[in-house]
């Protein structure tokens, strides 16, 4: 896996906090419904992250289960480790979604939220996914389509640009659009598709768009010609949006179900 961000701790706890909003943790719970674990079963999170759902799925298959999990930043394994230091049978490594550090057949379940529109080597990382997976066993992969984050703005072409740079942090910002394909290739049939729609209608700490909007001014300032300035007032316009009630965002995400035949 790779990325334009560095994950240090500051980052970190940037990410925890858009994932403790409403919007994510209303995520978060559909990937659960969908992923169906069971107590005592082995389940892998690809992309650990601050550990919100590994925490979740590890209460969920307690002690007689197991929940692994990896990530490249060291920073979301220390903080995911200190999330489930009280929970039984946690696994979390340091590890590449392309070469995953678990024997073959070891899990009942994977699941990756947010992490394969990093990886430029996709086909590599599905192909691990359906080998360290058990005959009848499922995946849960969601991911995002950039090309659907949408700001109310009254400069359209400067929020284009201000867009169009961010998804220079990504390997695939559109995977989404051939990700059921590149299962299929994998060897695992993909049997659900959902969209899952973000969408924000005030400014505000507790909306994913409030955290994701200073990811991207952050980010953005040197890519594609964008100034640090213009991104400032492109941020700046927002939150003015959002003191006079005009605020406005969406964004689609995409879950994908599939098995191991």
């Amino acid at each position: 896996m790779s990325t334009g961000i560095q994950f240090d701790e500051a980052a970190a706890r940037g990410v925890e906090a858009m994932y403790k909003t409403p919007d994510i943790v209303a995520q978060r719970s559909r990937v659960l419904d969908v992923l169906g674990l069971q107590p005592g079963e082995s389940v892998l999170d690809v992309g650990v992250g601050p550990g919100l759902l590994t925490f979740d799925m590890a209460r969920i298959v307690g002690a007689d289960g197991l929940c692994a999990g990896l990530d490249v930043s060291e920073a979301m394994i220390a903080m995911t480790n200190q999330r489930c230091a009280e929970l039984p049978s946690v696994d979390i490594r340091v590890g590449d979604a392309t070469s995953l550090p678990f024997d073959d057949a070891s899990f009942d379940a994977v699941v990756s939220t947010q992490v394969y529109e990093y990886v430029a080597e996709i086909d590599l990382a599905l192909r691990e996914v359906a080998r360290v997976l058990r005959p009848g066993g499922r995946v849960v992969i969601l991911d995002t389509d950039w090309e659907t984050a949408v700001w109310a703005t009254d400069d359209r072409v400067r929020q284009r640009r201000i867009l169009d740079a961010w998804e220079e942090h990504l390997h695939d910002p559109c995977l989404p659009h051939s990700l059921a394909g590149r299962l299929e290739q994998a060897g695992l049939q993909v049997i659900r598709r959902d969209v899952i729609p973000i969408y924000n209608t005030v400014y505000h700490p507790n909306c994913y768009s409030f955290g994701i909007l200073f990811a991207i001014q952050n980010f953005v300032a040197g890519h594609k010609g964008v100034t640090e300035e213009e991104a400032k007032a492109w941020a700046r316009e927002l939150r003015d949006r959002g003191a006079r009630g005009e605020y406005s965002f969406s964004l689609n995400r995409y879950l994908f179900a599939a098995i191991k035949s």
